[in-house]
């Protein structure tokens, strides 16, 4: 008997992730006759479950926390993962266990079907000097911008940053935003700040030239205060949500061998999820 072939979501606790719903809808699109798993795994299991990955019947493996550093020390990773930091993506090459980040290609891929044109910015202001912000920094290099304002509200950890990505990255007191926001063609937050159960993100972005565009990552909920803000500026916009989904492309092409889109269909599907 055959074995259909599978993916998973290893974390602990493993929450209510939305990657079954996205990797099954596409598995459906392409009448592949296989399977997308959660796996509950806990850290001091973890070396051991992933060492028996292939043996488990799975092609790879989306991460999440608390796995993703010791995923990124485990296997063998690309350029992106090492720069962030953290592996959210395994899969397997010529038998070898690999890793990579999807959130660089996730972000950057959300921009251009949201906000198409984002990248003629020579000046972007990112707001978080954490996990996803190192995705982000990355991804906006990677992308050719010029400089790259980082402000968090513990300003050591922009200068970490600045020091690993180098020039282009410039570190940012929280409270001299104002200065930079009217020339930054690109606002993007990567705090908790305006996800549900946490504080506001007071950010003035009628500050921001007419042609910017404003990206948060939080998705819930779905439009923050600061993209209803921004919308009502005329500014362009990209969500939490369409980030989430583009993310997930690169790892089904990797371990299913087609490379899906992300449609109104799918993201309907997600948002009525998260609604319930």
């Amino acid at each position: 008997m055959s074995v259909i072939p599978a993916a998973c979501l290893i974390g602990w606790p493993a929450a209510h992730s939305r990657s079954p719903l996205i990797h099954k809808y596409w598995l459906r699109s392409f009448g592949i006759d296989g399977d997308y798993r959660i796996e509950a795994v806990e850290p001091a299991a973890f070396a051991d479950f992933i060492a028996g990955l292939a043996a488990r019947g799975y092609r790879g493996a989306n991460v999440t926390i608390p796995h993703k550093e010791q995923a990124l020390a485990l296997s063998t990773p690309d350029a992106r993962a090492r720069a962030v930091g953290a592996a959210n993506t395994l899969y397997f090459d010529g038998g070898k266990l690999c890793s990579t980040n999807t959130d660089v290609e996730g972000f950057i891929n959300n921009l251009d079907a949201s906000a198409p044109g984002w990248d003629a910015a020579e000046d972007v202001l990112v707001l978080g000097a954490g996990g996803s912000s190192r995705a982000v920094i990355f991804g906006l290099i990677e992308r050719g911008i010029r400089r790259v304002h980082l402000a968090n509200r513990t300003v050591s950890r922009t200068h970490l940053l600045a020091d690993q990505f180098g020039a282009q990255v410039q570190p940012l007191a929280w409270d001299a935003i104002d200065t930079v926001l009217p020339r930054a063609g690109l606002l993007v937050n990567t705090t908790s700040l305006g996800m549900k159960g946490q504080p506001p993100l007071a950010i003035d972005v009628s500050l921001l030239p007419a042609r910017a565009a404003v990206a948060d990552l939080v998705y819930v909920p779905l439009e923050t205060d600061l993209l209803k803000a921004a919308k009502a500026c005329g500014l362009k916009t990209a969500d939490g949500l369409g980030m989430l989904l583009h993310q997930a492309v690169r790892g089904f092409e990797l371990w299913f061998g087609k490379r899906p889109t992300v449609t109104p269909a799918l993201r309907a599907l997600v948002e009525a999820d998260l609604a319930k």
